[in-house]
């Protein structure tokens, strides 16, 4: 899996387990709607940590939080 696809994976994730849409994950966090679909549609292939960073602070968790998952284990270049 590459990094966009878990990085979005992680999203729908907490997303789902909030009962939370991406746009409102995506309002809280001062992200915009777009940087989001890149990361959904392969658009943007190296999301920033920055834009990880702000994507945790609307979520309410820390970025050991996001990475704490398999997802991340065997990430493709």
């Amino acid at each position: 899996m590459k990094l966009h696809q878990a990085v979005a994976k992680r999203i729908l994730e907490y997303g789902e387990a909030r009962d939370c849409s991406v746009n409102k994950i995506c309002v809280a966090s001062n992200v915009t709607q777009s940087t989001v679909n890149g990361l959904f549609s392969g658009r943007s292939q190296n999301p920033k940590l920055a834009t990880i960073y702000h994507l945790c602070n609307g979520l309410g968790i820390t970025l050991k939080d996001f990475f704490d998952s398999p997802l991340f284990e065997n990430i493709e270049e």
